[in-house]
């Protein structure tokens, strides 16, 4: 593992580490102040790679270090940290990114369950509405980027309640002729990784990868139950219990869309994110509309079928018929 940076080192005489945010195989994750822009907080995320490289490959890594931060420095969105400087020192590669404050979604997750409690369906799924609105934006550049490591504990909810999807550290962007290119090589996190992804950089992934994860997502957080691994679903698919047998307060729907979301084939999954969206949202909106949509639920669930439709339609013409002789006595 490389030897961290010491809190008040100075990178080109610009940012001053105070203290590590996260650490991985191939670098850490730090919290540092510009000091060319006063009271500005960023996070520097750190590459080493790896020293057995020959100096040809070397070279051919840190050139892709960098077309791929050129790439990351272009996007501007609301629920995405802004990536503002990109650099080398010595063996080590660095991306400077906005320093997200608050609290992530995993924390937040494990507050409810320590009080005996689920999170509120309505909290969720309008955090789902801001992560889709990140996910819709990142999958349709050109060429379209895939994050790869969707999960709680890479959601930050800012204090005025705004999601980030903070962490870069797989983000994949798919080429042209479907060459891929990756800034840090890995897998993602096995709890929320389609069967797609095990295969790392040799596995065919594309948008419905970060849905199956998206779906996982909302999984652990509405139900406090850790989504069953897909190399586990592919040779156990009965492992994974339904979401309203674990919280029964979810609507059918929404147990529904994130059940789609988590199949194992990527044919069977939504095959963008709005059509995932449309199916655990609809029309409804989170901020004005909370309680409408559980009434719109109940009825959509009791028509789910043709059958049900004809049986309910028999009972309020009974019911009318009924009124109607009672009136004529």
């Amino acid at each position: 593992m490389p030897t961290p940076l010491r809190t008040d080192d100075v990178l080109r005489s610009r940012y001053r580490i105070r203290r590590i945010i996260g650490q991985g195989g191939m670098g850490s994750i730090y919290l540092a102040d510009d000091l060319r822009l006063e009271g500005r907080s960023c996070a520097l995320k750190e590459v080493e790679h790896d020293r057995t490289m020959s100096p040809d490959m070397l070279k051919q890594a840190r050139e892709q270090f960098f077309r791929e931060a050129t790439i990351l420095a272009r996007l501007d969105h609301p629920n995405l940290p802004k990536v503002s400087d990109f650099f080398s020192i010595g063996g080590r590669d660095y991306l400077v990114m906005d320093y997200v404050p608050g609290k992530d979604l995993q924390a937040i997750m494990n507050e409810a369950r320590q009080k005996g409690s689920f999170l509120p369906e309505a909290e969720v799924l309008g955090w789902a509405n801001q992560l889709a609105d990140a996910l819709s934006y990142l999958h349709n550049q050109a060429p379209p980027i895939l994050h790869r490591d969707i999960k709680p504990s890479n959601l930050k909810l800012t204090p005025t309640g705004l999601l980030k999807l903070v962490d870069f550290g797989l983000v994949k962007i798919l080429a042209s002729e479907e060459v891929t290119i990756t800034i840090l090589q890995g897998r993602g996190t096995a709890l929320y990784t389609p069967l797609e992804q095990y295969g790392g950089d040799s596995g065919h992934t594309d948008a419905r990868s970060d849905i199956y994860a998206f779906g996982a997502t909302l999984y652990h957080l509405l139900t406090n139950h850790s989504p069953v691994e897909a190399r586990e679903l592919f040779l156990h698919p009965d492992n994974l219990v339904p979401l309203r047998q674990i919280n029964p307060e979810i609507s059918l729907r929404t147990e529904r869309a994130v059940l789609w979301a988590m199949s194992l084939h990527p044919d069977e999954r939504p095959q963008d994110v709005e059509t995932f969206r449309q199916a655990l949202l609809g029309d409804w909106n989170p901020i004005t509309r909370p309680r409408t949509r559980a009434v719109r639920n109940d009825v959509e669930d009791v028509l789910a079928s043709p059958v049900e439709r004809i049986l309910l339609l028999c009972s309020v013409g009974l019911i009318l018929v009924s009124l109607a002789i009672t009136l004529l006595r």
